[in-house]
């Protein structure tokens, strides 16, 4: 063995003799030791980096997949405003009653066919008329003294709102009762 040789322990070797080695040896078999420990810090850090992304990563593609839809939605949700005004229109107007109730009829098979496919996706309604006021469901737009309705519940829907999943998609637009003023 040479001087700058450093003796190799295997399987078929004895271990390695801590009195015959020279300081330069031993110091060089610290600095390997040092640097294996360092790699095998750094071989921990990156496996444990690997599963957190893995986790990170199947999370993401989950709430990818489950709100996929809720841009689309979204986007449905003037359509479904739109119907309800028709309706709305199509009982105020004059005209004759045979073309009137058959309109309104078409309208509202349309309509019902498009909630019916919303509700199918995951969208449901939220439903706001009565009661009380909820700031993470309601978007208060004003205030109305009322003896009828309870104070901080909901005197009159404007808009509904709706959710997808669990998700608010866009709240309600409500009037909020309030006490009357004293006479």
């Amino acid at each position: 063995m040479s001087e700058n040789e450093i003796p190799q322990a295997d399987a078929t070797a004895n271990p390695v003799d801590m009195a015959t080695l020279t300081p330069e040896q031993f110091e060089e078999l610290k600095t390997k030791a040092a640097k294996a420990d360092e790699h095998w810090e750094r071989l921990l850090r990156s496996t444990a980096d690997f599963e957190n992304f893995k986790k990170r990563a199947a999370r993401e593609k989950t709430e990818s997949m489950q709100y996929a839809t809720a841009s689309l939605l979204q986007r449905l949700l003037p359509v479904l405003d739109n119907f309800e005004m028709a309706l709305a229109a199509t009982k105020s107007s004059g005209g004759p009653q045979a073309d009137l109730a058959s309109v309104q009829s078409g309208v509202q098979m349309i309509q019902q066919q498009l909630k019916n496919a919303l509700t199918e996706a995951g969208l449901e309604e939220v439903e706001a008329a009565g009661k009380k006021f909820d700031p993470s469901l309601h978007e208060a737009v004003s205030q109305q003294e009322s003896a009828e309705v309870a104070e901080d519940h909901v005197l009159q829907q404007l808009r509904k709102g709706y959710k997808f999943k669990e998700r608010l998609l866009r709240p309600a637009t409500v009037v909020v009762a309030k006490k009357p003023a004293a006479q």
